[in-house]
């Protein structure tokens, strides 16, 4: 949510904002709105002084037993005009918050110009990419060959874009996901949280899922809808609270099953798991005081690379231009892994600074100096277990079919050097 004084104060800074993010200049529109409420409340204030001075005057009159119909006639009247202003002016209130609720974030300094995935930047690149004696095959052909992997059977169960893994395949998913949280943990400072999957439509607005992007969720029943990723309820875990600054930095982390429409992927991705309606997730967050988040941006960064360090896995890391990034962000870094069987790089994660877009819209601030401070809010993916399985599935195949298991998660899985 944006800070309406800033609009006020940089109406020509925040309209070339929002072109940036691919919006349409809106300032005048904005404050238009804002011009309106604000002389609906200073006229309500004057009446509201008028009605006040005419009651003493009534109290007055009453004390000294003389008439003060006429008066109470002003009153009553002013009583009407007061009920149709507070209307009005709630009117305007609401029509600004759901305008304002609809723009994304303004882009830092730091991201770079763009509209497209073409103009974001390489910020930079770790390990080497791997060479085989043999064509590389993509994850699905690898999975589906070692009859570990089954899109048919999922697709009997739940439609397009659901996959069933089994026997060690499952295994590897899952001791990736047991390692990741083990290492955010044990040294990355962050502390694991357990949260629900459903979450209400005021827990989404507070992280900029709603209201608009609805058409990229699933809603379950009336009330509740199924978390795109943790950042959802991680993040809210502060809403409407005043936080002590002694107790910032806040990091969580949690491993979820995500659920996406996907709603703008059609005929995009649809072999394997690259894109799929349901997969899991480690999902890192913090809360920070303002002058920090810079810094924390880049720590958390750097807990997602540890990751893919540890696994030896070639990457590299692209700084979103400020018309690719996601709604709530001010400054993206997308961690791209390379998959030799797709001979490309597929984003395995996205770490975000938010500043403090989200906190207005949870209303979480922190007591700085006897004030009220809205903190800053970073999420990122520490990492997308899926697709680490599919990196792991490309990078670690051999000849014969099989799929070495990296060093590092062989303790999961009770030593064990192969898939098969």
């Amino acid at each position: 949510m944006h800070n309406i004084n800033y609009i006020r104060e940089n109406p020509i800074s925040f309209d070339n904002s929002m072109n940036e993010r691919g919006e349409k200049a809106c300032s005048s529109q904005i404050l238009k709105i804002d011009e309106d409420k604000r002389n609906t409340q200073t006229i309500l204030q004057s009446l509201l002084a008028t009605k006040n001075q005419l009651s003493n005057q009534i109290g007055l009159l009453k004390s000294q037993n003389k008439d003060f119909s006429k008066i109470r006639s002003k009153v009553e009247k002013i009583k009407d005009e007061i009920t149709v202003l507070k209307e009005l002016e709630k009117i305007k209130e609401d029509e600004l918050f759901v305008f304002l609720s609809r723009l994304p974030n303004i882009a830092s300094d730091s991201t770079p110009h763009g509209l497209v995935e073409k103009d974001n930047v390489l910020y930079r690149e770790w390990g080497e990419k791997p060479n085989f004696s043999f064509n590389p095959k993509r994850h699905f052909e690898i999975g589906e060959n070692l009859n570990l992997m089954n899109f048919d059977l999922a697709s009997k169960l739940s439609g397009s874009r659901f996959v069933v893994l089994k026997g060690m395949l499952a295994k590897l998913e899952r001791a990736i996901s047991q390692y990741m949280l083990d290492k955010h943990t044990s040294e990355n400072g962050y502390t694991e949280m357990n949260v629900p999957f459903l979450v209400k439509d005021d827990v989404l607005f507070g992280t900029g899922q709603l209201p608009k992007f609805s058409e990229d969720l699933f809603e379950v029943g009336e009330s509740h809808w199924l978390i795109p990723t943790a950042e959802v309820p991680l993040t809210n875990l502060v809403r409407e609270q005043i936080l002590q600054e002694n107790n910032l930095p806040i990091r969580f982390t949690s491993c979820t099953p995500c659920f996406r429409s996907e709603a703008g992927a059609a005929g995009k991705d649809t072999r394997g798991m690259l894109r799929q309606h349901q997969f899991s997730k480690v999902e890192l967050v913090s809360i920070i005081q303002p002058e920090y988040s810079k810094k924390e941006l880049e720590r958390m960064l750097e807990s997602a690379e540890s990751i893919l360090k540890d696994l030896n896995i070639h990457y590299r890391i692209m700084t979103l231009c400020a018309g690719d990034m996601g709604f709530s962000a001010n400054k993206t870094y997308d961690i791209e892994v390379w998959l030799p069987g797709e001979q490309t790089y597929r984003e395995i994660s996205s770490c975000s600074n938010c500043g403090d877009f989200q906190s207005r819209r949870m209303n979480t601030r922190y007591k700085k100096n006897d004030k009220n401070t809205y903190v800053h809010t970073l999420n990122g993916s520490g990492l997308a277990v899926g697709r680490t399985l599919i990196a792991i599935l490309e990078n670690y195949q051999t000849e014969d079919g099989n799929v070495t298991i990296p060093s590092v998660l062989q303790k999961y899985l009770n030593n064990q050097l192969t898939l098969i």
